[in-house]
């Protein structure tokens, strides 16, 4: 090794450390692979090198068998995505007799998801508490998440949509609707949930939304056009405004005036009863 190679090679192994003190190489060392192997050499700084390098190899087989287990698994999602996935929809209803139910599945935003609220008080949840006192044997899944957007939903659409789902409650759009996102991308979104929805048999209700006004009157309008155009392109049951009665009442809002409190929450979930309720299967039918 001439001596040029040996500074390359020396300086390309300490620029991974830190301190020059955590590894120093030196001329004398370098020199060792030079040497005849049978030459009998002491150096503990030579030996100190060796066991790094074995603790590297190591840790490389360990990584390697680590990536193959992994392929072999099929890539299982880390425990972490699926935790964070599940506190996504949780039954709407402490009742354990609700396993053999047919499911509806209320997908949104904060909205959906009972913001500032106890769970307990979300509209699903009223909901369910409605259809028990009807007798009406249905499982109301609450998968809102706070911020979520038509995109968000579409993307978390196919785990939303497990097991026996009979109604899905559509209710995304408002956090498109405040942050000016384009009516054109919104209105996909929600086409491709429905479109998926359908092909699993599933009954839609679309929640129709309004856009602030700080955008412009032609936003607003196409915004509120595209519920009602989407509702008559795949023949699905519209509410009109999800807000409707509670929207712009302080009274009914939480102090950011844009979240039902639990009384507007009950009116919220009337909005969705006078659609959903003439759809049900009959108590004992």
């Amino acid at each position: 090794m001439s001596s040029m190679n040996m500074h390359l090679f020396r300086d390309k192994f300490k620029s991974h450390f830190r301190h020059r003190d955590q590894f120093q190489i030196s001329d004398c060392e370098l020199r060792i692979a030079n040497l005849n192997p049978k030459s009998e050499i002491r150096n503990p700084k030579s030996e100190i090198q060796i066991v790094r390098w074995c603790w590297l190899f190591s840790c490389w087989i360990l990584i390697c068998l680590t990536a193959s287990c992994q392929r072999s698994t099929g890539g299982a999602a880390p425990a972490t995505e699926t935790a964070s996935r599940s506190e996504g929809a949780v039954s709407a209803s402490p009742s354990p007799d609700l396993t053999e139910r047919p499911r509806i599945v209320a997908l949104g935003d904060s909205l959906t998801a009972g913001y500032g609220l106890d769970i307990s008080q979300s509209y699903p949840a009223l909901l369910q508490k409605r259809l028990d006192e009807k007798g009406y044997r249905y499982e109301v899944i609450n998968a809102g998440i706070s911020g979520d957007t038509s995109a968000g939903g579409l993307s978390r659409l196919e785990w939303a949509l497990q097991g026996n789902v009979r109604f899905l409650i559509l209710e995304l759009g408002a956090n498109d609707g405040l942050r000016g996102l384009p009516v054109a991308e919104m209105k996909k979104n929600l086409a491709q949930i429905i479109e998926q929805a359908q092909s699993k048999n599933v009954t839609v209700i679309l929640a129709g939304m309004e856009a602030p006004p700080n955008y412009g009157e032609d936003y607003t309008r196409q915004f509120r056009q595209a519920f009602r155009d989407l509702a008559r392109h795949y023949n699905v049951k519209l509410i009109p405004f999800f807000l409707q009665g509670v929207a712009g009442l302080a009274s009914l809002n939480q102090a950011d005036g844009i979240h039902p409190n639990l009384e507007g929450t009950r009116i919220v979930m009337e909005n969705v009863w006078r659609v959903l309720e003439p759809l049900l299967e009959q108590p004992g039918g």
